[in-house]
């Protein structure tokens, strides 16, 4: 499976089209709606958030609630465009004020570098595509997948580990209720001790003009044996799954199992034994490694951590220069939140549903959801024999 998106944050839409999903996978809208509507949600959130009510179309590629085994294509509107169709619009401008135009790069942002690679005078034709507003799309997609996921029985689940220096205690639980607590948490914590002091820590963050990151984590469940390949540096599953937790905007870093520990630690206390279940399957005593080995997993729950950055279009801007001047300015200032990591939870969960259905379909094939079942239920056979 593949997919692209195109659109810019303040343009008329956001697009993606999927292409590699098996024919016959039942696919609800509301299911797709339902993680827009996540993604919208958190202590923390900007103006833009009570503009938008993210709600997807399907154009092209399902019919009567099932895909047809051609490409999907998702939009998504910015119900925002309509202030800003002469500042975002295709054909030429009378006016140069009707195009808003932005020559004072921000620091963080993709702004200045943009603008250099592309000769782009003008940074709004950079910041506009850069800008996280792309993750709406991607979540969408990354809906679709969850759903295939759901058809094997894999579940997959996310929560805020730490925003800023507040950090949440190990609770010990089970998916289903991670899920649950975290879903009605404003923060998508699972640690209740902890979650009014990230909330306190985001409020004082916007009433100082300033903005805070975090650590998000994301768990799959139900996993077969063999996903990815050791075969290969780029076919590493691992490796893909750091790729797509590090491509969402604003991630600077990755973990998988318990990730930069494992350098602190004796190889006794980071590789995780190997027993019979009892139904005299192969599993493991600890999951330390988090459902890898070798670049393939290996049947345990899959965990992946990722750290958000601060956001870096701040309210109390940081000095930087006008690229028409040369003259030092404070930098110019987008709508923005104060803390998206709780969003950006969301996010991830989306990145890894799609890594890992991409992964299921090369696996067991990707062009009907009968051959994948038949497949999949056939390896799983193999599996339990062995």
């Amino acid at each position: 499976m593949r997919y692209l998106t195109a659109g810019e944050s303040h343009g008329p839409q956001l697009t993606a089209i999927i292409e590699g999903v098996p024919s016959n996978l039942p696919i609800s809208i509301d299911e797709i709606n339902d993680q827009l509507a996540r993604r919208m949600k958190g202590h923390g959130r900007g103006r833009r958030m009570q503009i938008e009510k993210d709600q997807v179309k399907i154009v092209a590629g399902v019919r009567h609630g099932k895909t047809t085994g051609a490409p999907i294509c998702l939009v998504v509107e910015n119900r925002d465009w309509a202030h800003w169709e002469k500042i975002m619009s295709p054909t030429p401008v009378e006016q140069e004020e009707d195009a808003r135009r932005v020559s004072r790069p921000r620091p963080g942002h993709a702004d200045l570098n943009g603008a250099l690679k592309y000769d782009q005078r003008d940074m709004r034709n950079i910041l506009e595509r850069s800008s996280a507003r792309e993750t709406a799309v991607r979540v969408a997609v990354g809906a679709v997948a969850r759903q295939l996921l759901a058809q094997f029985g894999i579940t997959v689940g996310g929560h805020v580990l730490s925003i800023g220096e507040v950090q949440a205690a190990p609770v010990q639980t089970s998916l289903d209720e991670l899920i649950k607590i975290t879903e009605e948490s404003p923060v998508r914590c699972l640690d209740k001790t902890v979650e009014q002091q990230m909330m306190d820590l985001i409020d004082k963050a916007k009433e100082e003009g300033d903005s805070l990151g975090g650590v998000v984590e994301v768990i799959a469940e139900g996993l077969p044996v063999g996903l990815g390949t050791h075969v290969q540096w780029d076919r590493k599953l691992d490796g893909k799954l750091a790729q797509s937790i590090m491509s969402i905007q604003a991630f600077k870093g990755v973990e998988i199992g318990i990730g930069f520990e494992a350098g602190r630690l004796p190889g006794s206390k980071v590789h995780d034994e190997i027993i019979l279940d009892e139904k005299g399957n192969y599993t493991r005593k600890s999951n330390r490694l988090g459902g890898f080995e070798g670049g393939m997993t290996n049947g345990m729950p899959v965990v992946v951590r990722g750290v958000m950055k601060p956001i870096p279009t701040l309210y109390k801007p940081l000095m930087s220069i006008d690229i028409d001047t040369k003259e030092a300015f404070a930098a110019s200032i987008e709508r923005s939140d104060s803390c998206a990591v709780p969003a950006a939870s969301v996010v991830a969960e989306a990145a890894v549903c799609w890594t890992l259905a991409e992964a299921l379909c090369e696996k067991f094939g990707s062009d009907s959801m009968d051959e994948m079942k038949r497949n999949y239920s056939s390896y799983k056979e193999y599996v339990e024999r062995f």
